[in-house]
């Protein structure tokens, strides 16, 4: 049980708890929403995490399943496909990391539905369970995976709509034959809804881009650990953003973008908020009964502007083929405080598209801090210009 909940610890970091917080916060007012499944949070790409974990509204690329999946609907080329990696809590560990696969196709003859899917691995890297003298007993390797198919559809020539269908894999399971301890893995099933409005204003003698988009993600189940012992709610939650983009003078862009996003999870009692221990077992076993469509409403009166994070981005791009990023991520810190810089840049042929990021952390002791994503995109259009084929 105990390697269990070192498994459940490694996880609550790797999306919530960041910094340690002062201890008059962290005994007072300190209380990160926990969830299971915490990788379903972690950003897949390099596009969105240089521009401070964003995109919500930015312009549509391969990678949208899972900012906004709507977007595909007025994506201009007609498919693709991207490979992501993420070396995860490299500080800390080396073994851990997050794999993404996400592609699109669009379908119909006008232009105006979309068909996608991605595949999602975090590995937890190798686990060693150990007995009382700390002796080796075996070793396992935990993982968490997904898989979702999506379809978007423009419902005007400036509106569209998506709907996401998730299942969700979750394997920490453990058995200790020397205890007669088990736990199992879990599943789920999960669904978003998102919509994308974009319009093209003209200011001066400019023509730019104005969108704003939402997201509402991971609505469904829950995941439920130890044979329903340790009921987890899935990290639901709702993102909307804005961007803009404006032309700085021929083939040369700047977009700026913000996105406010708020867990739809109810906070985990906690002992300190309760007189005795009968009234917070109570509030604990409420807690664990409560359905996630009765956690969403909940989520809403429990330090509601505590709650929501916040970023800030902005992106240069050159004839479409060159990309400068940047962006700023804040969140409360007493709801984990995690606060960092993104930095990044792309480079893009008719072909293929190259990404990275790097991630600045500015809390201290941030276990984030220095995170690399990489990311390689493939354009249906053009590998069959590059063959010459319509």
């Amino acid at each position: 049980m105990k390697l269990i909940k070192s498994i459940f610890a490694i996880a609550l970091m790797a999306t919530s708890l960041t910094a340690l917080a002062q201890d008059d916060i962290k005994n007072n007012e300190f209380n990160p929403v926990t969830t299971g499944v915490t990788s379903l949070a972690i950003t897949p790409d390099a596009r969105g995490a240089s521009m401070g974990d964003l995109g919500a509204a930015t312009e549509p690329d391969v990678n949208s399943q899972f900012w906004n999946p709507s977007k595909y609907a007025f994506a201009y080329s007609q498919a693709g496909v991207s490979l992501s990696y993420t070396p995860w809590l490299r500080k800390i560990v080396n073994d851990i990391y997050l794999a993404n696969l996400s592609g699109y196709y669009k379908i119909g003859s006008g232009d105006n539905q979309a068909v996608s899917a991605s595949l999602r691995y975090f590995s937890l890297g190798e686990v060693m369970a150990t007995d009382g003298e700390g002796a080796t007993l075996s070793t396992i390797n935990p993982f968490e995976m997904s898989v979702d198919a999506g379809y978007s559809r423009k419902l005007s020539e400036k509106f569209s709509m998506g709907v996401v269908l998730r299942y969700i894999y979750s394997d920490l399971g453990y058995s200790d034959m020397n205890t007669g301890s088990q736990t199992s893995s879990a599943s789920a099933f999960s669904a978003d809804l998102s919509g994308y409005y974009t319009t093209y204003p003209v200011i001066g003698r400019n023509e730019c881009q104005w969108s704003l988009g939402f997201n509402l993600s991971n609505i469904g189940s829950k995941v439920s650990y130890n044979k329903g012992n340790d009921p987890a709610y899935l990290p639901a939650n709702i993102k909307v953003g804005t961007a803009f983009t404006f032309p700085l003078a021929d083939y040369n862009n700047l977009t700026l973008a913000f996105d406010a996003n708020k867990m739809l999870v109810p906070a985990k009692p906690r002992l300190a908020d309760y007189d005795d221990a009968l009234a917070y077992d109570d509030a604990l076993q409420e807690w664990k009964d409560k359905s996630s469509i009765a956690g969403i409403f909940d989520s809403f009166k429990d330090n509601f502007a505590k709650r929501i994070t916040y970023s800030v981005g902005a992106e240069y791009a050159y004839n479409q083929q060159f990309f400068l990023r940047g962006g700023y991520y804040y969140e409360s810190k007493f709801a984990g405080n995690r606060q960092y810089f993104g930095l990044g840049a792309g480079f893009s042929l008719n072909v293929i598209k190259i990404d990275a990021s790097y991630m600045i952390a500015t809390a201290q002791n941030s276990p984030l801090d220095q995170t690399l994503r990489f990311t390689l995109s493939f354009d249906l259009d053009g590998i069959k210009n590059l063959f010459g084929r319509n």
